[in-house]
């Protein structure tokens, strides 16, 4: 089995086109497991995430400062105090500019995978960027502060905006002085009213007295701590309580901060019976969960861990309210299963992972098994929150290869709909960790790039590549995509979104054509690639850019090397369209005709085969011009004149019809 892939779109059984696996995407896959981001493009997703923050951002004292500093210099280097939010507020500044052109994007100094900062090609025209240096150390601050000035001429060339965060007491020289805007933490319970407005907690409820808060607000507290204890709030309403007003869910939200580790160790030890152990278990990975899905989900966990089945009969056993009381949780009005401590599901989880570890692979496959639940109750939602949680164990234990290798088991046995749902989530969880994310994009590129692509591996990897990291670091998802591109057979929804990412931003295509031309490792598979990339239309467009890509020698270089391999490698039947397509763009192309036809004659070589399959395509086009059939008949002239003079042949004089050259076969 080689390692490439077919994809079949709604195909009503298995179809094979061609050698290499097989992958049948039916509609369930698309979109059923992240409705926000599937379908949407990595711009979006991004401007998305971004408005969500502004929302709920609080603006911290020196704002002001801030936004004056971008406008005027392009360029502003936040400093402030940890749990300022200093970060949020870099993030923010640049989502309130509204670009028209040029994409958001972080750029990751010290990776591998990231050009130099000094690098004239990382910016491009109109982008947003965000170097997050927050945690840098002496010496990376150091290098950066170094190359900032090669950065900020790039950023004014391009019409961009640079957002630096600074560490804290990080040294800053004169010239760079001038760009230092100084934030100090928000209004803490403004930040934490707005919390609670985003939670939709009515505001006669939240600006009542609540002792509590004021006690948790006794010590500075973080914007991600004020975040947290407003989710605890939530949490609290929802779970209906005693004492059940916004003084009482504050008690509860502090108290949760307890780690309720002894109270959990306690309960464990008292419940001995494996079906408690399970029920208290399931109730923490499904917390807040229907009643029939814990029940039947604590069930699966039994036969799973392949515990004797309780002969008593079903009439004499205990109910589902009892045994839950015997877990300190209970089903509430709405049908729903809580523990009667907020924040205790967590402390469960916890204890259960780090203190029963050979039960891990176990428990695992118990969440494997529960995502492929067929139950209304279980939502995409909850889902989701499963597969996060257990993720959240993975990782919170050091466990990120364990965590990717369940997202490949997952992918490669996709016997239901939700499997391939749970990896794309899984992976996810990785890439979105502050510690872990570099790992997994970097296990990522690998998979895409050597990985035997089984099951619906394939899919996983395109979702987890457009919409995680593509909204964040584009350049690291064009590389990935590409390695998939390159291995597909038949349908192409590789190719299709690294299409839909370049379309974003012109330096992604230029970056792209280098890579396909000038720096490919496999010009055969290329040359099928670069014909989509290299699409005449939005490289003769400026869009938001000072000039249109078509303009660069660089870039006009490419093309030709491109087209010249496309000749090469592949029969006219698979080039003939994007010709056409060439040709149509060059006859409206007004003063860059001649170049868009100069480039084809220059990539065919002097070869008459070529040149002559080039006139032929031509011919076969004119009907179909945009101007009509005249304009069609004038590009065909034109062509033909320097076909002519590219074989050494004098031009002749206007004919009532141009002979085709030599070696052509009307």
């Amino acid at each position: 089995m080689n390692d490439t892939f077919t994809r079949v779109e709604n195909s009503g059984g298995s179809v094979h086109a061609g050698q290499g696996d097989i992958y049948n995407y039916i509609n369930y896959t698309t979109g059923h497991f992240n409705q926000q981001t599937a379908g949407r493009s990595p711009r979006r997703i991004a401007d998305d995430q971004l408005r969500l923050l502004r929302q709920r951002f609080v603006d911290p004292e020196g704002m002001g400062e801030a936004r004056r500093l971008l406008a005027e210099h392009s360029t502003v280097i936040l400093d402030g105090p940890p749990g300022s939010g200093r970060t949020a507020a870099a993030r923010v500044l640049l989502y309130e500019l509204h670009q028209g052109s040029g994409i958001f994007r972080e750029l990751l100094p010290g990776d591998n995978e990231e050009v130099a900062l000094t690098d004239a090609g990382l910016v491009g025209a109109g982008d947003r960027l965000l170097l997050d240096l927050a945690e840098a150390d002496i010496q990376g601050w150091a290098k950066t502060r170094r190359d900032l000035s090669a950065l900020r001429k790039a950023v004014q060339e391009q019409q961009a905006h640079l957002v630096v965060v600074m560490p804290q007491d990080g040294a800053l020289e004169s010239d760079l002085q001038l760009y230092r805007a100084k934030i100090s933490h928000p209004p803490a319970q403004e930040v934490f009213r707005r919390h609670l407005r985003l939670h939709h907690l009515p505001h006669e409820e939240f600006l009542q007295p609540a002792p509590a808060f004021a006690d948790f607000l006794g010590d500075r507290r973080s914007m991600e701590e004020i975040a947290d204890f407003a989710d605890r709030v939530r949490r609290a309403r929802m779970a209906h309580r005693p004492p059940d007003d916004f003084a009482g869910w504050c008690e509860q939200a502090r108290d949760a901060r307890k780690t309720w580790r002894q109270e959990v160790a306690g309960l464990v030890a008292e419940r001995r019976e494996a079906s408690q152990r399970a029920l208290l278990f399931t109730t923490a990975m499904l917390h807040g969960a229907h009643a029939d899905v814990v029940h039947h989900a604590a069930a699966l966990l039994l036969r799973t861990l392949k515990t004797p089945r309780d002969n008593v009969h079903l009439l004499e056993g205990k109910d589902l309210a009892e045994r839950l009381t015997e877990v300190s949780a209970s089903a509430g009005p709405d049908g729903h299963v809580r523990f009667n401590k907020l924040g205790f599901d967590a402390a469960v989880r916890v204890h259960f992972w780090d203190h029963m570890p050979d039960l891990r692979p176990l428990l695992s496959a118990w969440a494997d098994r529960t995502v492929e639940l067929s139950d209304r109750h279980l939502t995409p939602d909850l889902r989701r929150e499963l597969v996060q949680r257990l993720a959240d164990q993975y990782l919170r234990t050091g466990k990120w290869r364990e965590l990717a290798a369940l997202a490949d088991e997952w992918s490669a046995n996709a016997t239901n709909p939700a499997r391939p749902a749970a990896a794309v989530h899984a992976l996810s969880c990785g890439l979105e960790s502050k510690q872990y994310g570099g790992n997994f994009r970097g296990l990522i590129y690998t998979w895409c790039r050597d990985k035997q692509l089984a099951g619906e591996l394939a899919y996983v990897l395109l979702r987890a590549c457009t919409d995680v990291i593509a909204p964040t670091h584009p350049d690291q998802a064009i590389v990935r995509l590409h390695h998939l591109a390159r291995r597909e057979r038949g349908a192409t929804p590789a190719l299709d979104a690294l299409c839909g990412l370049v379309a974003t931003s012109s330096r992604l295509r230029r970056r792209m054509l280098d890579r396909l031309t000038r720096h490919s490792s496999a010009p055969g598979a290329d040359a099928r690639l670069f014909l989509r990339i290299c699409d005449p239309v939005p490289l003769t467009e400026p869009g938001g850019s000072p000039r249109a890509l078509m303009d660069e020698n660089y870039v006009q270089g490419c093309v030709t090397t491109g087209w010249r391999e496309v000749f090469a490698q592949l029969p006219q039947p698979h080039w003939q369209p994007y010709a056409r397509r060439w040709l149509h763009t060059a006859s409206d192309a007004g003063d860059r005709h001649d170049l868009l036809l100069d480039l084809l004659v220059d990539a065919a070589d002097r070869d008459g085969t070529h040149l002559a399959a080039l006139y032929s395509v031509a011919r076969a086009a004119e009907p179909t011009a945009s101007g009509g059939a005249a304009r069609g008949v004038a590009t065909t002239d034109r062509l033909l004149q320097k076909i002519s003079a590219a074989q050494g042949l004098r031009p002749s004089a206007t004919p009532p019809r141009p002979e085709p050259p030599r070696g052509t076969t009307p």
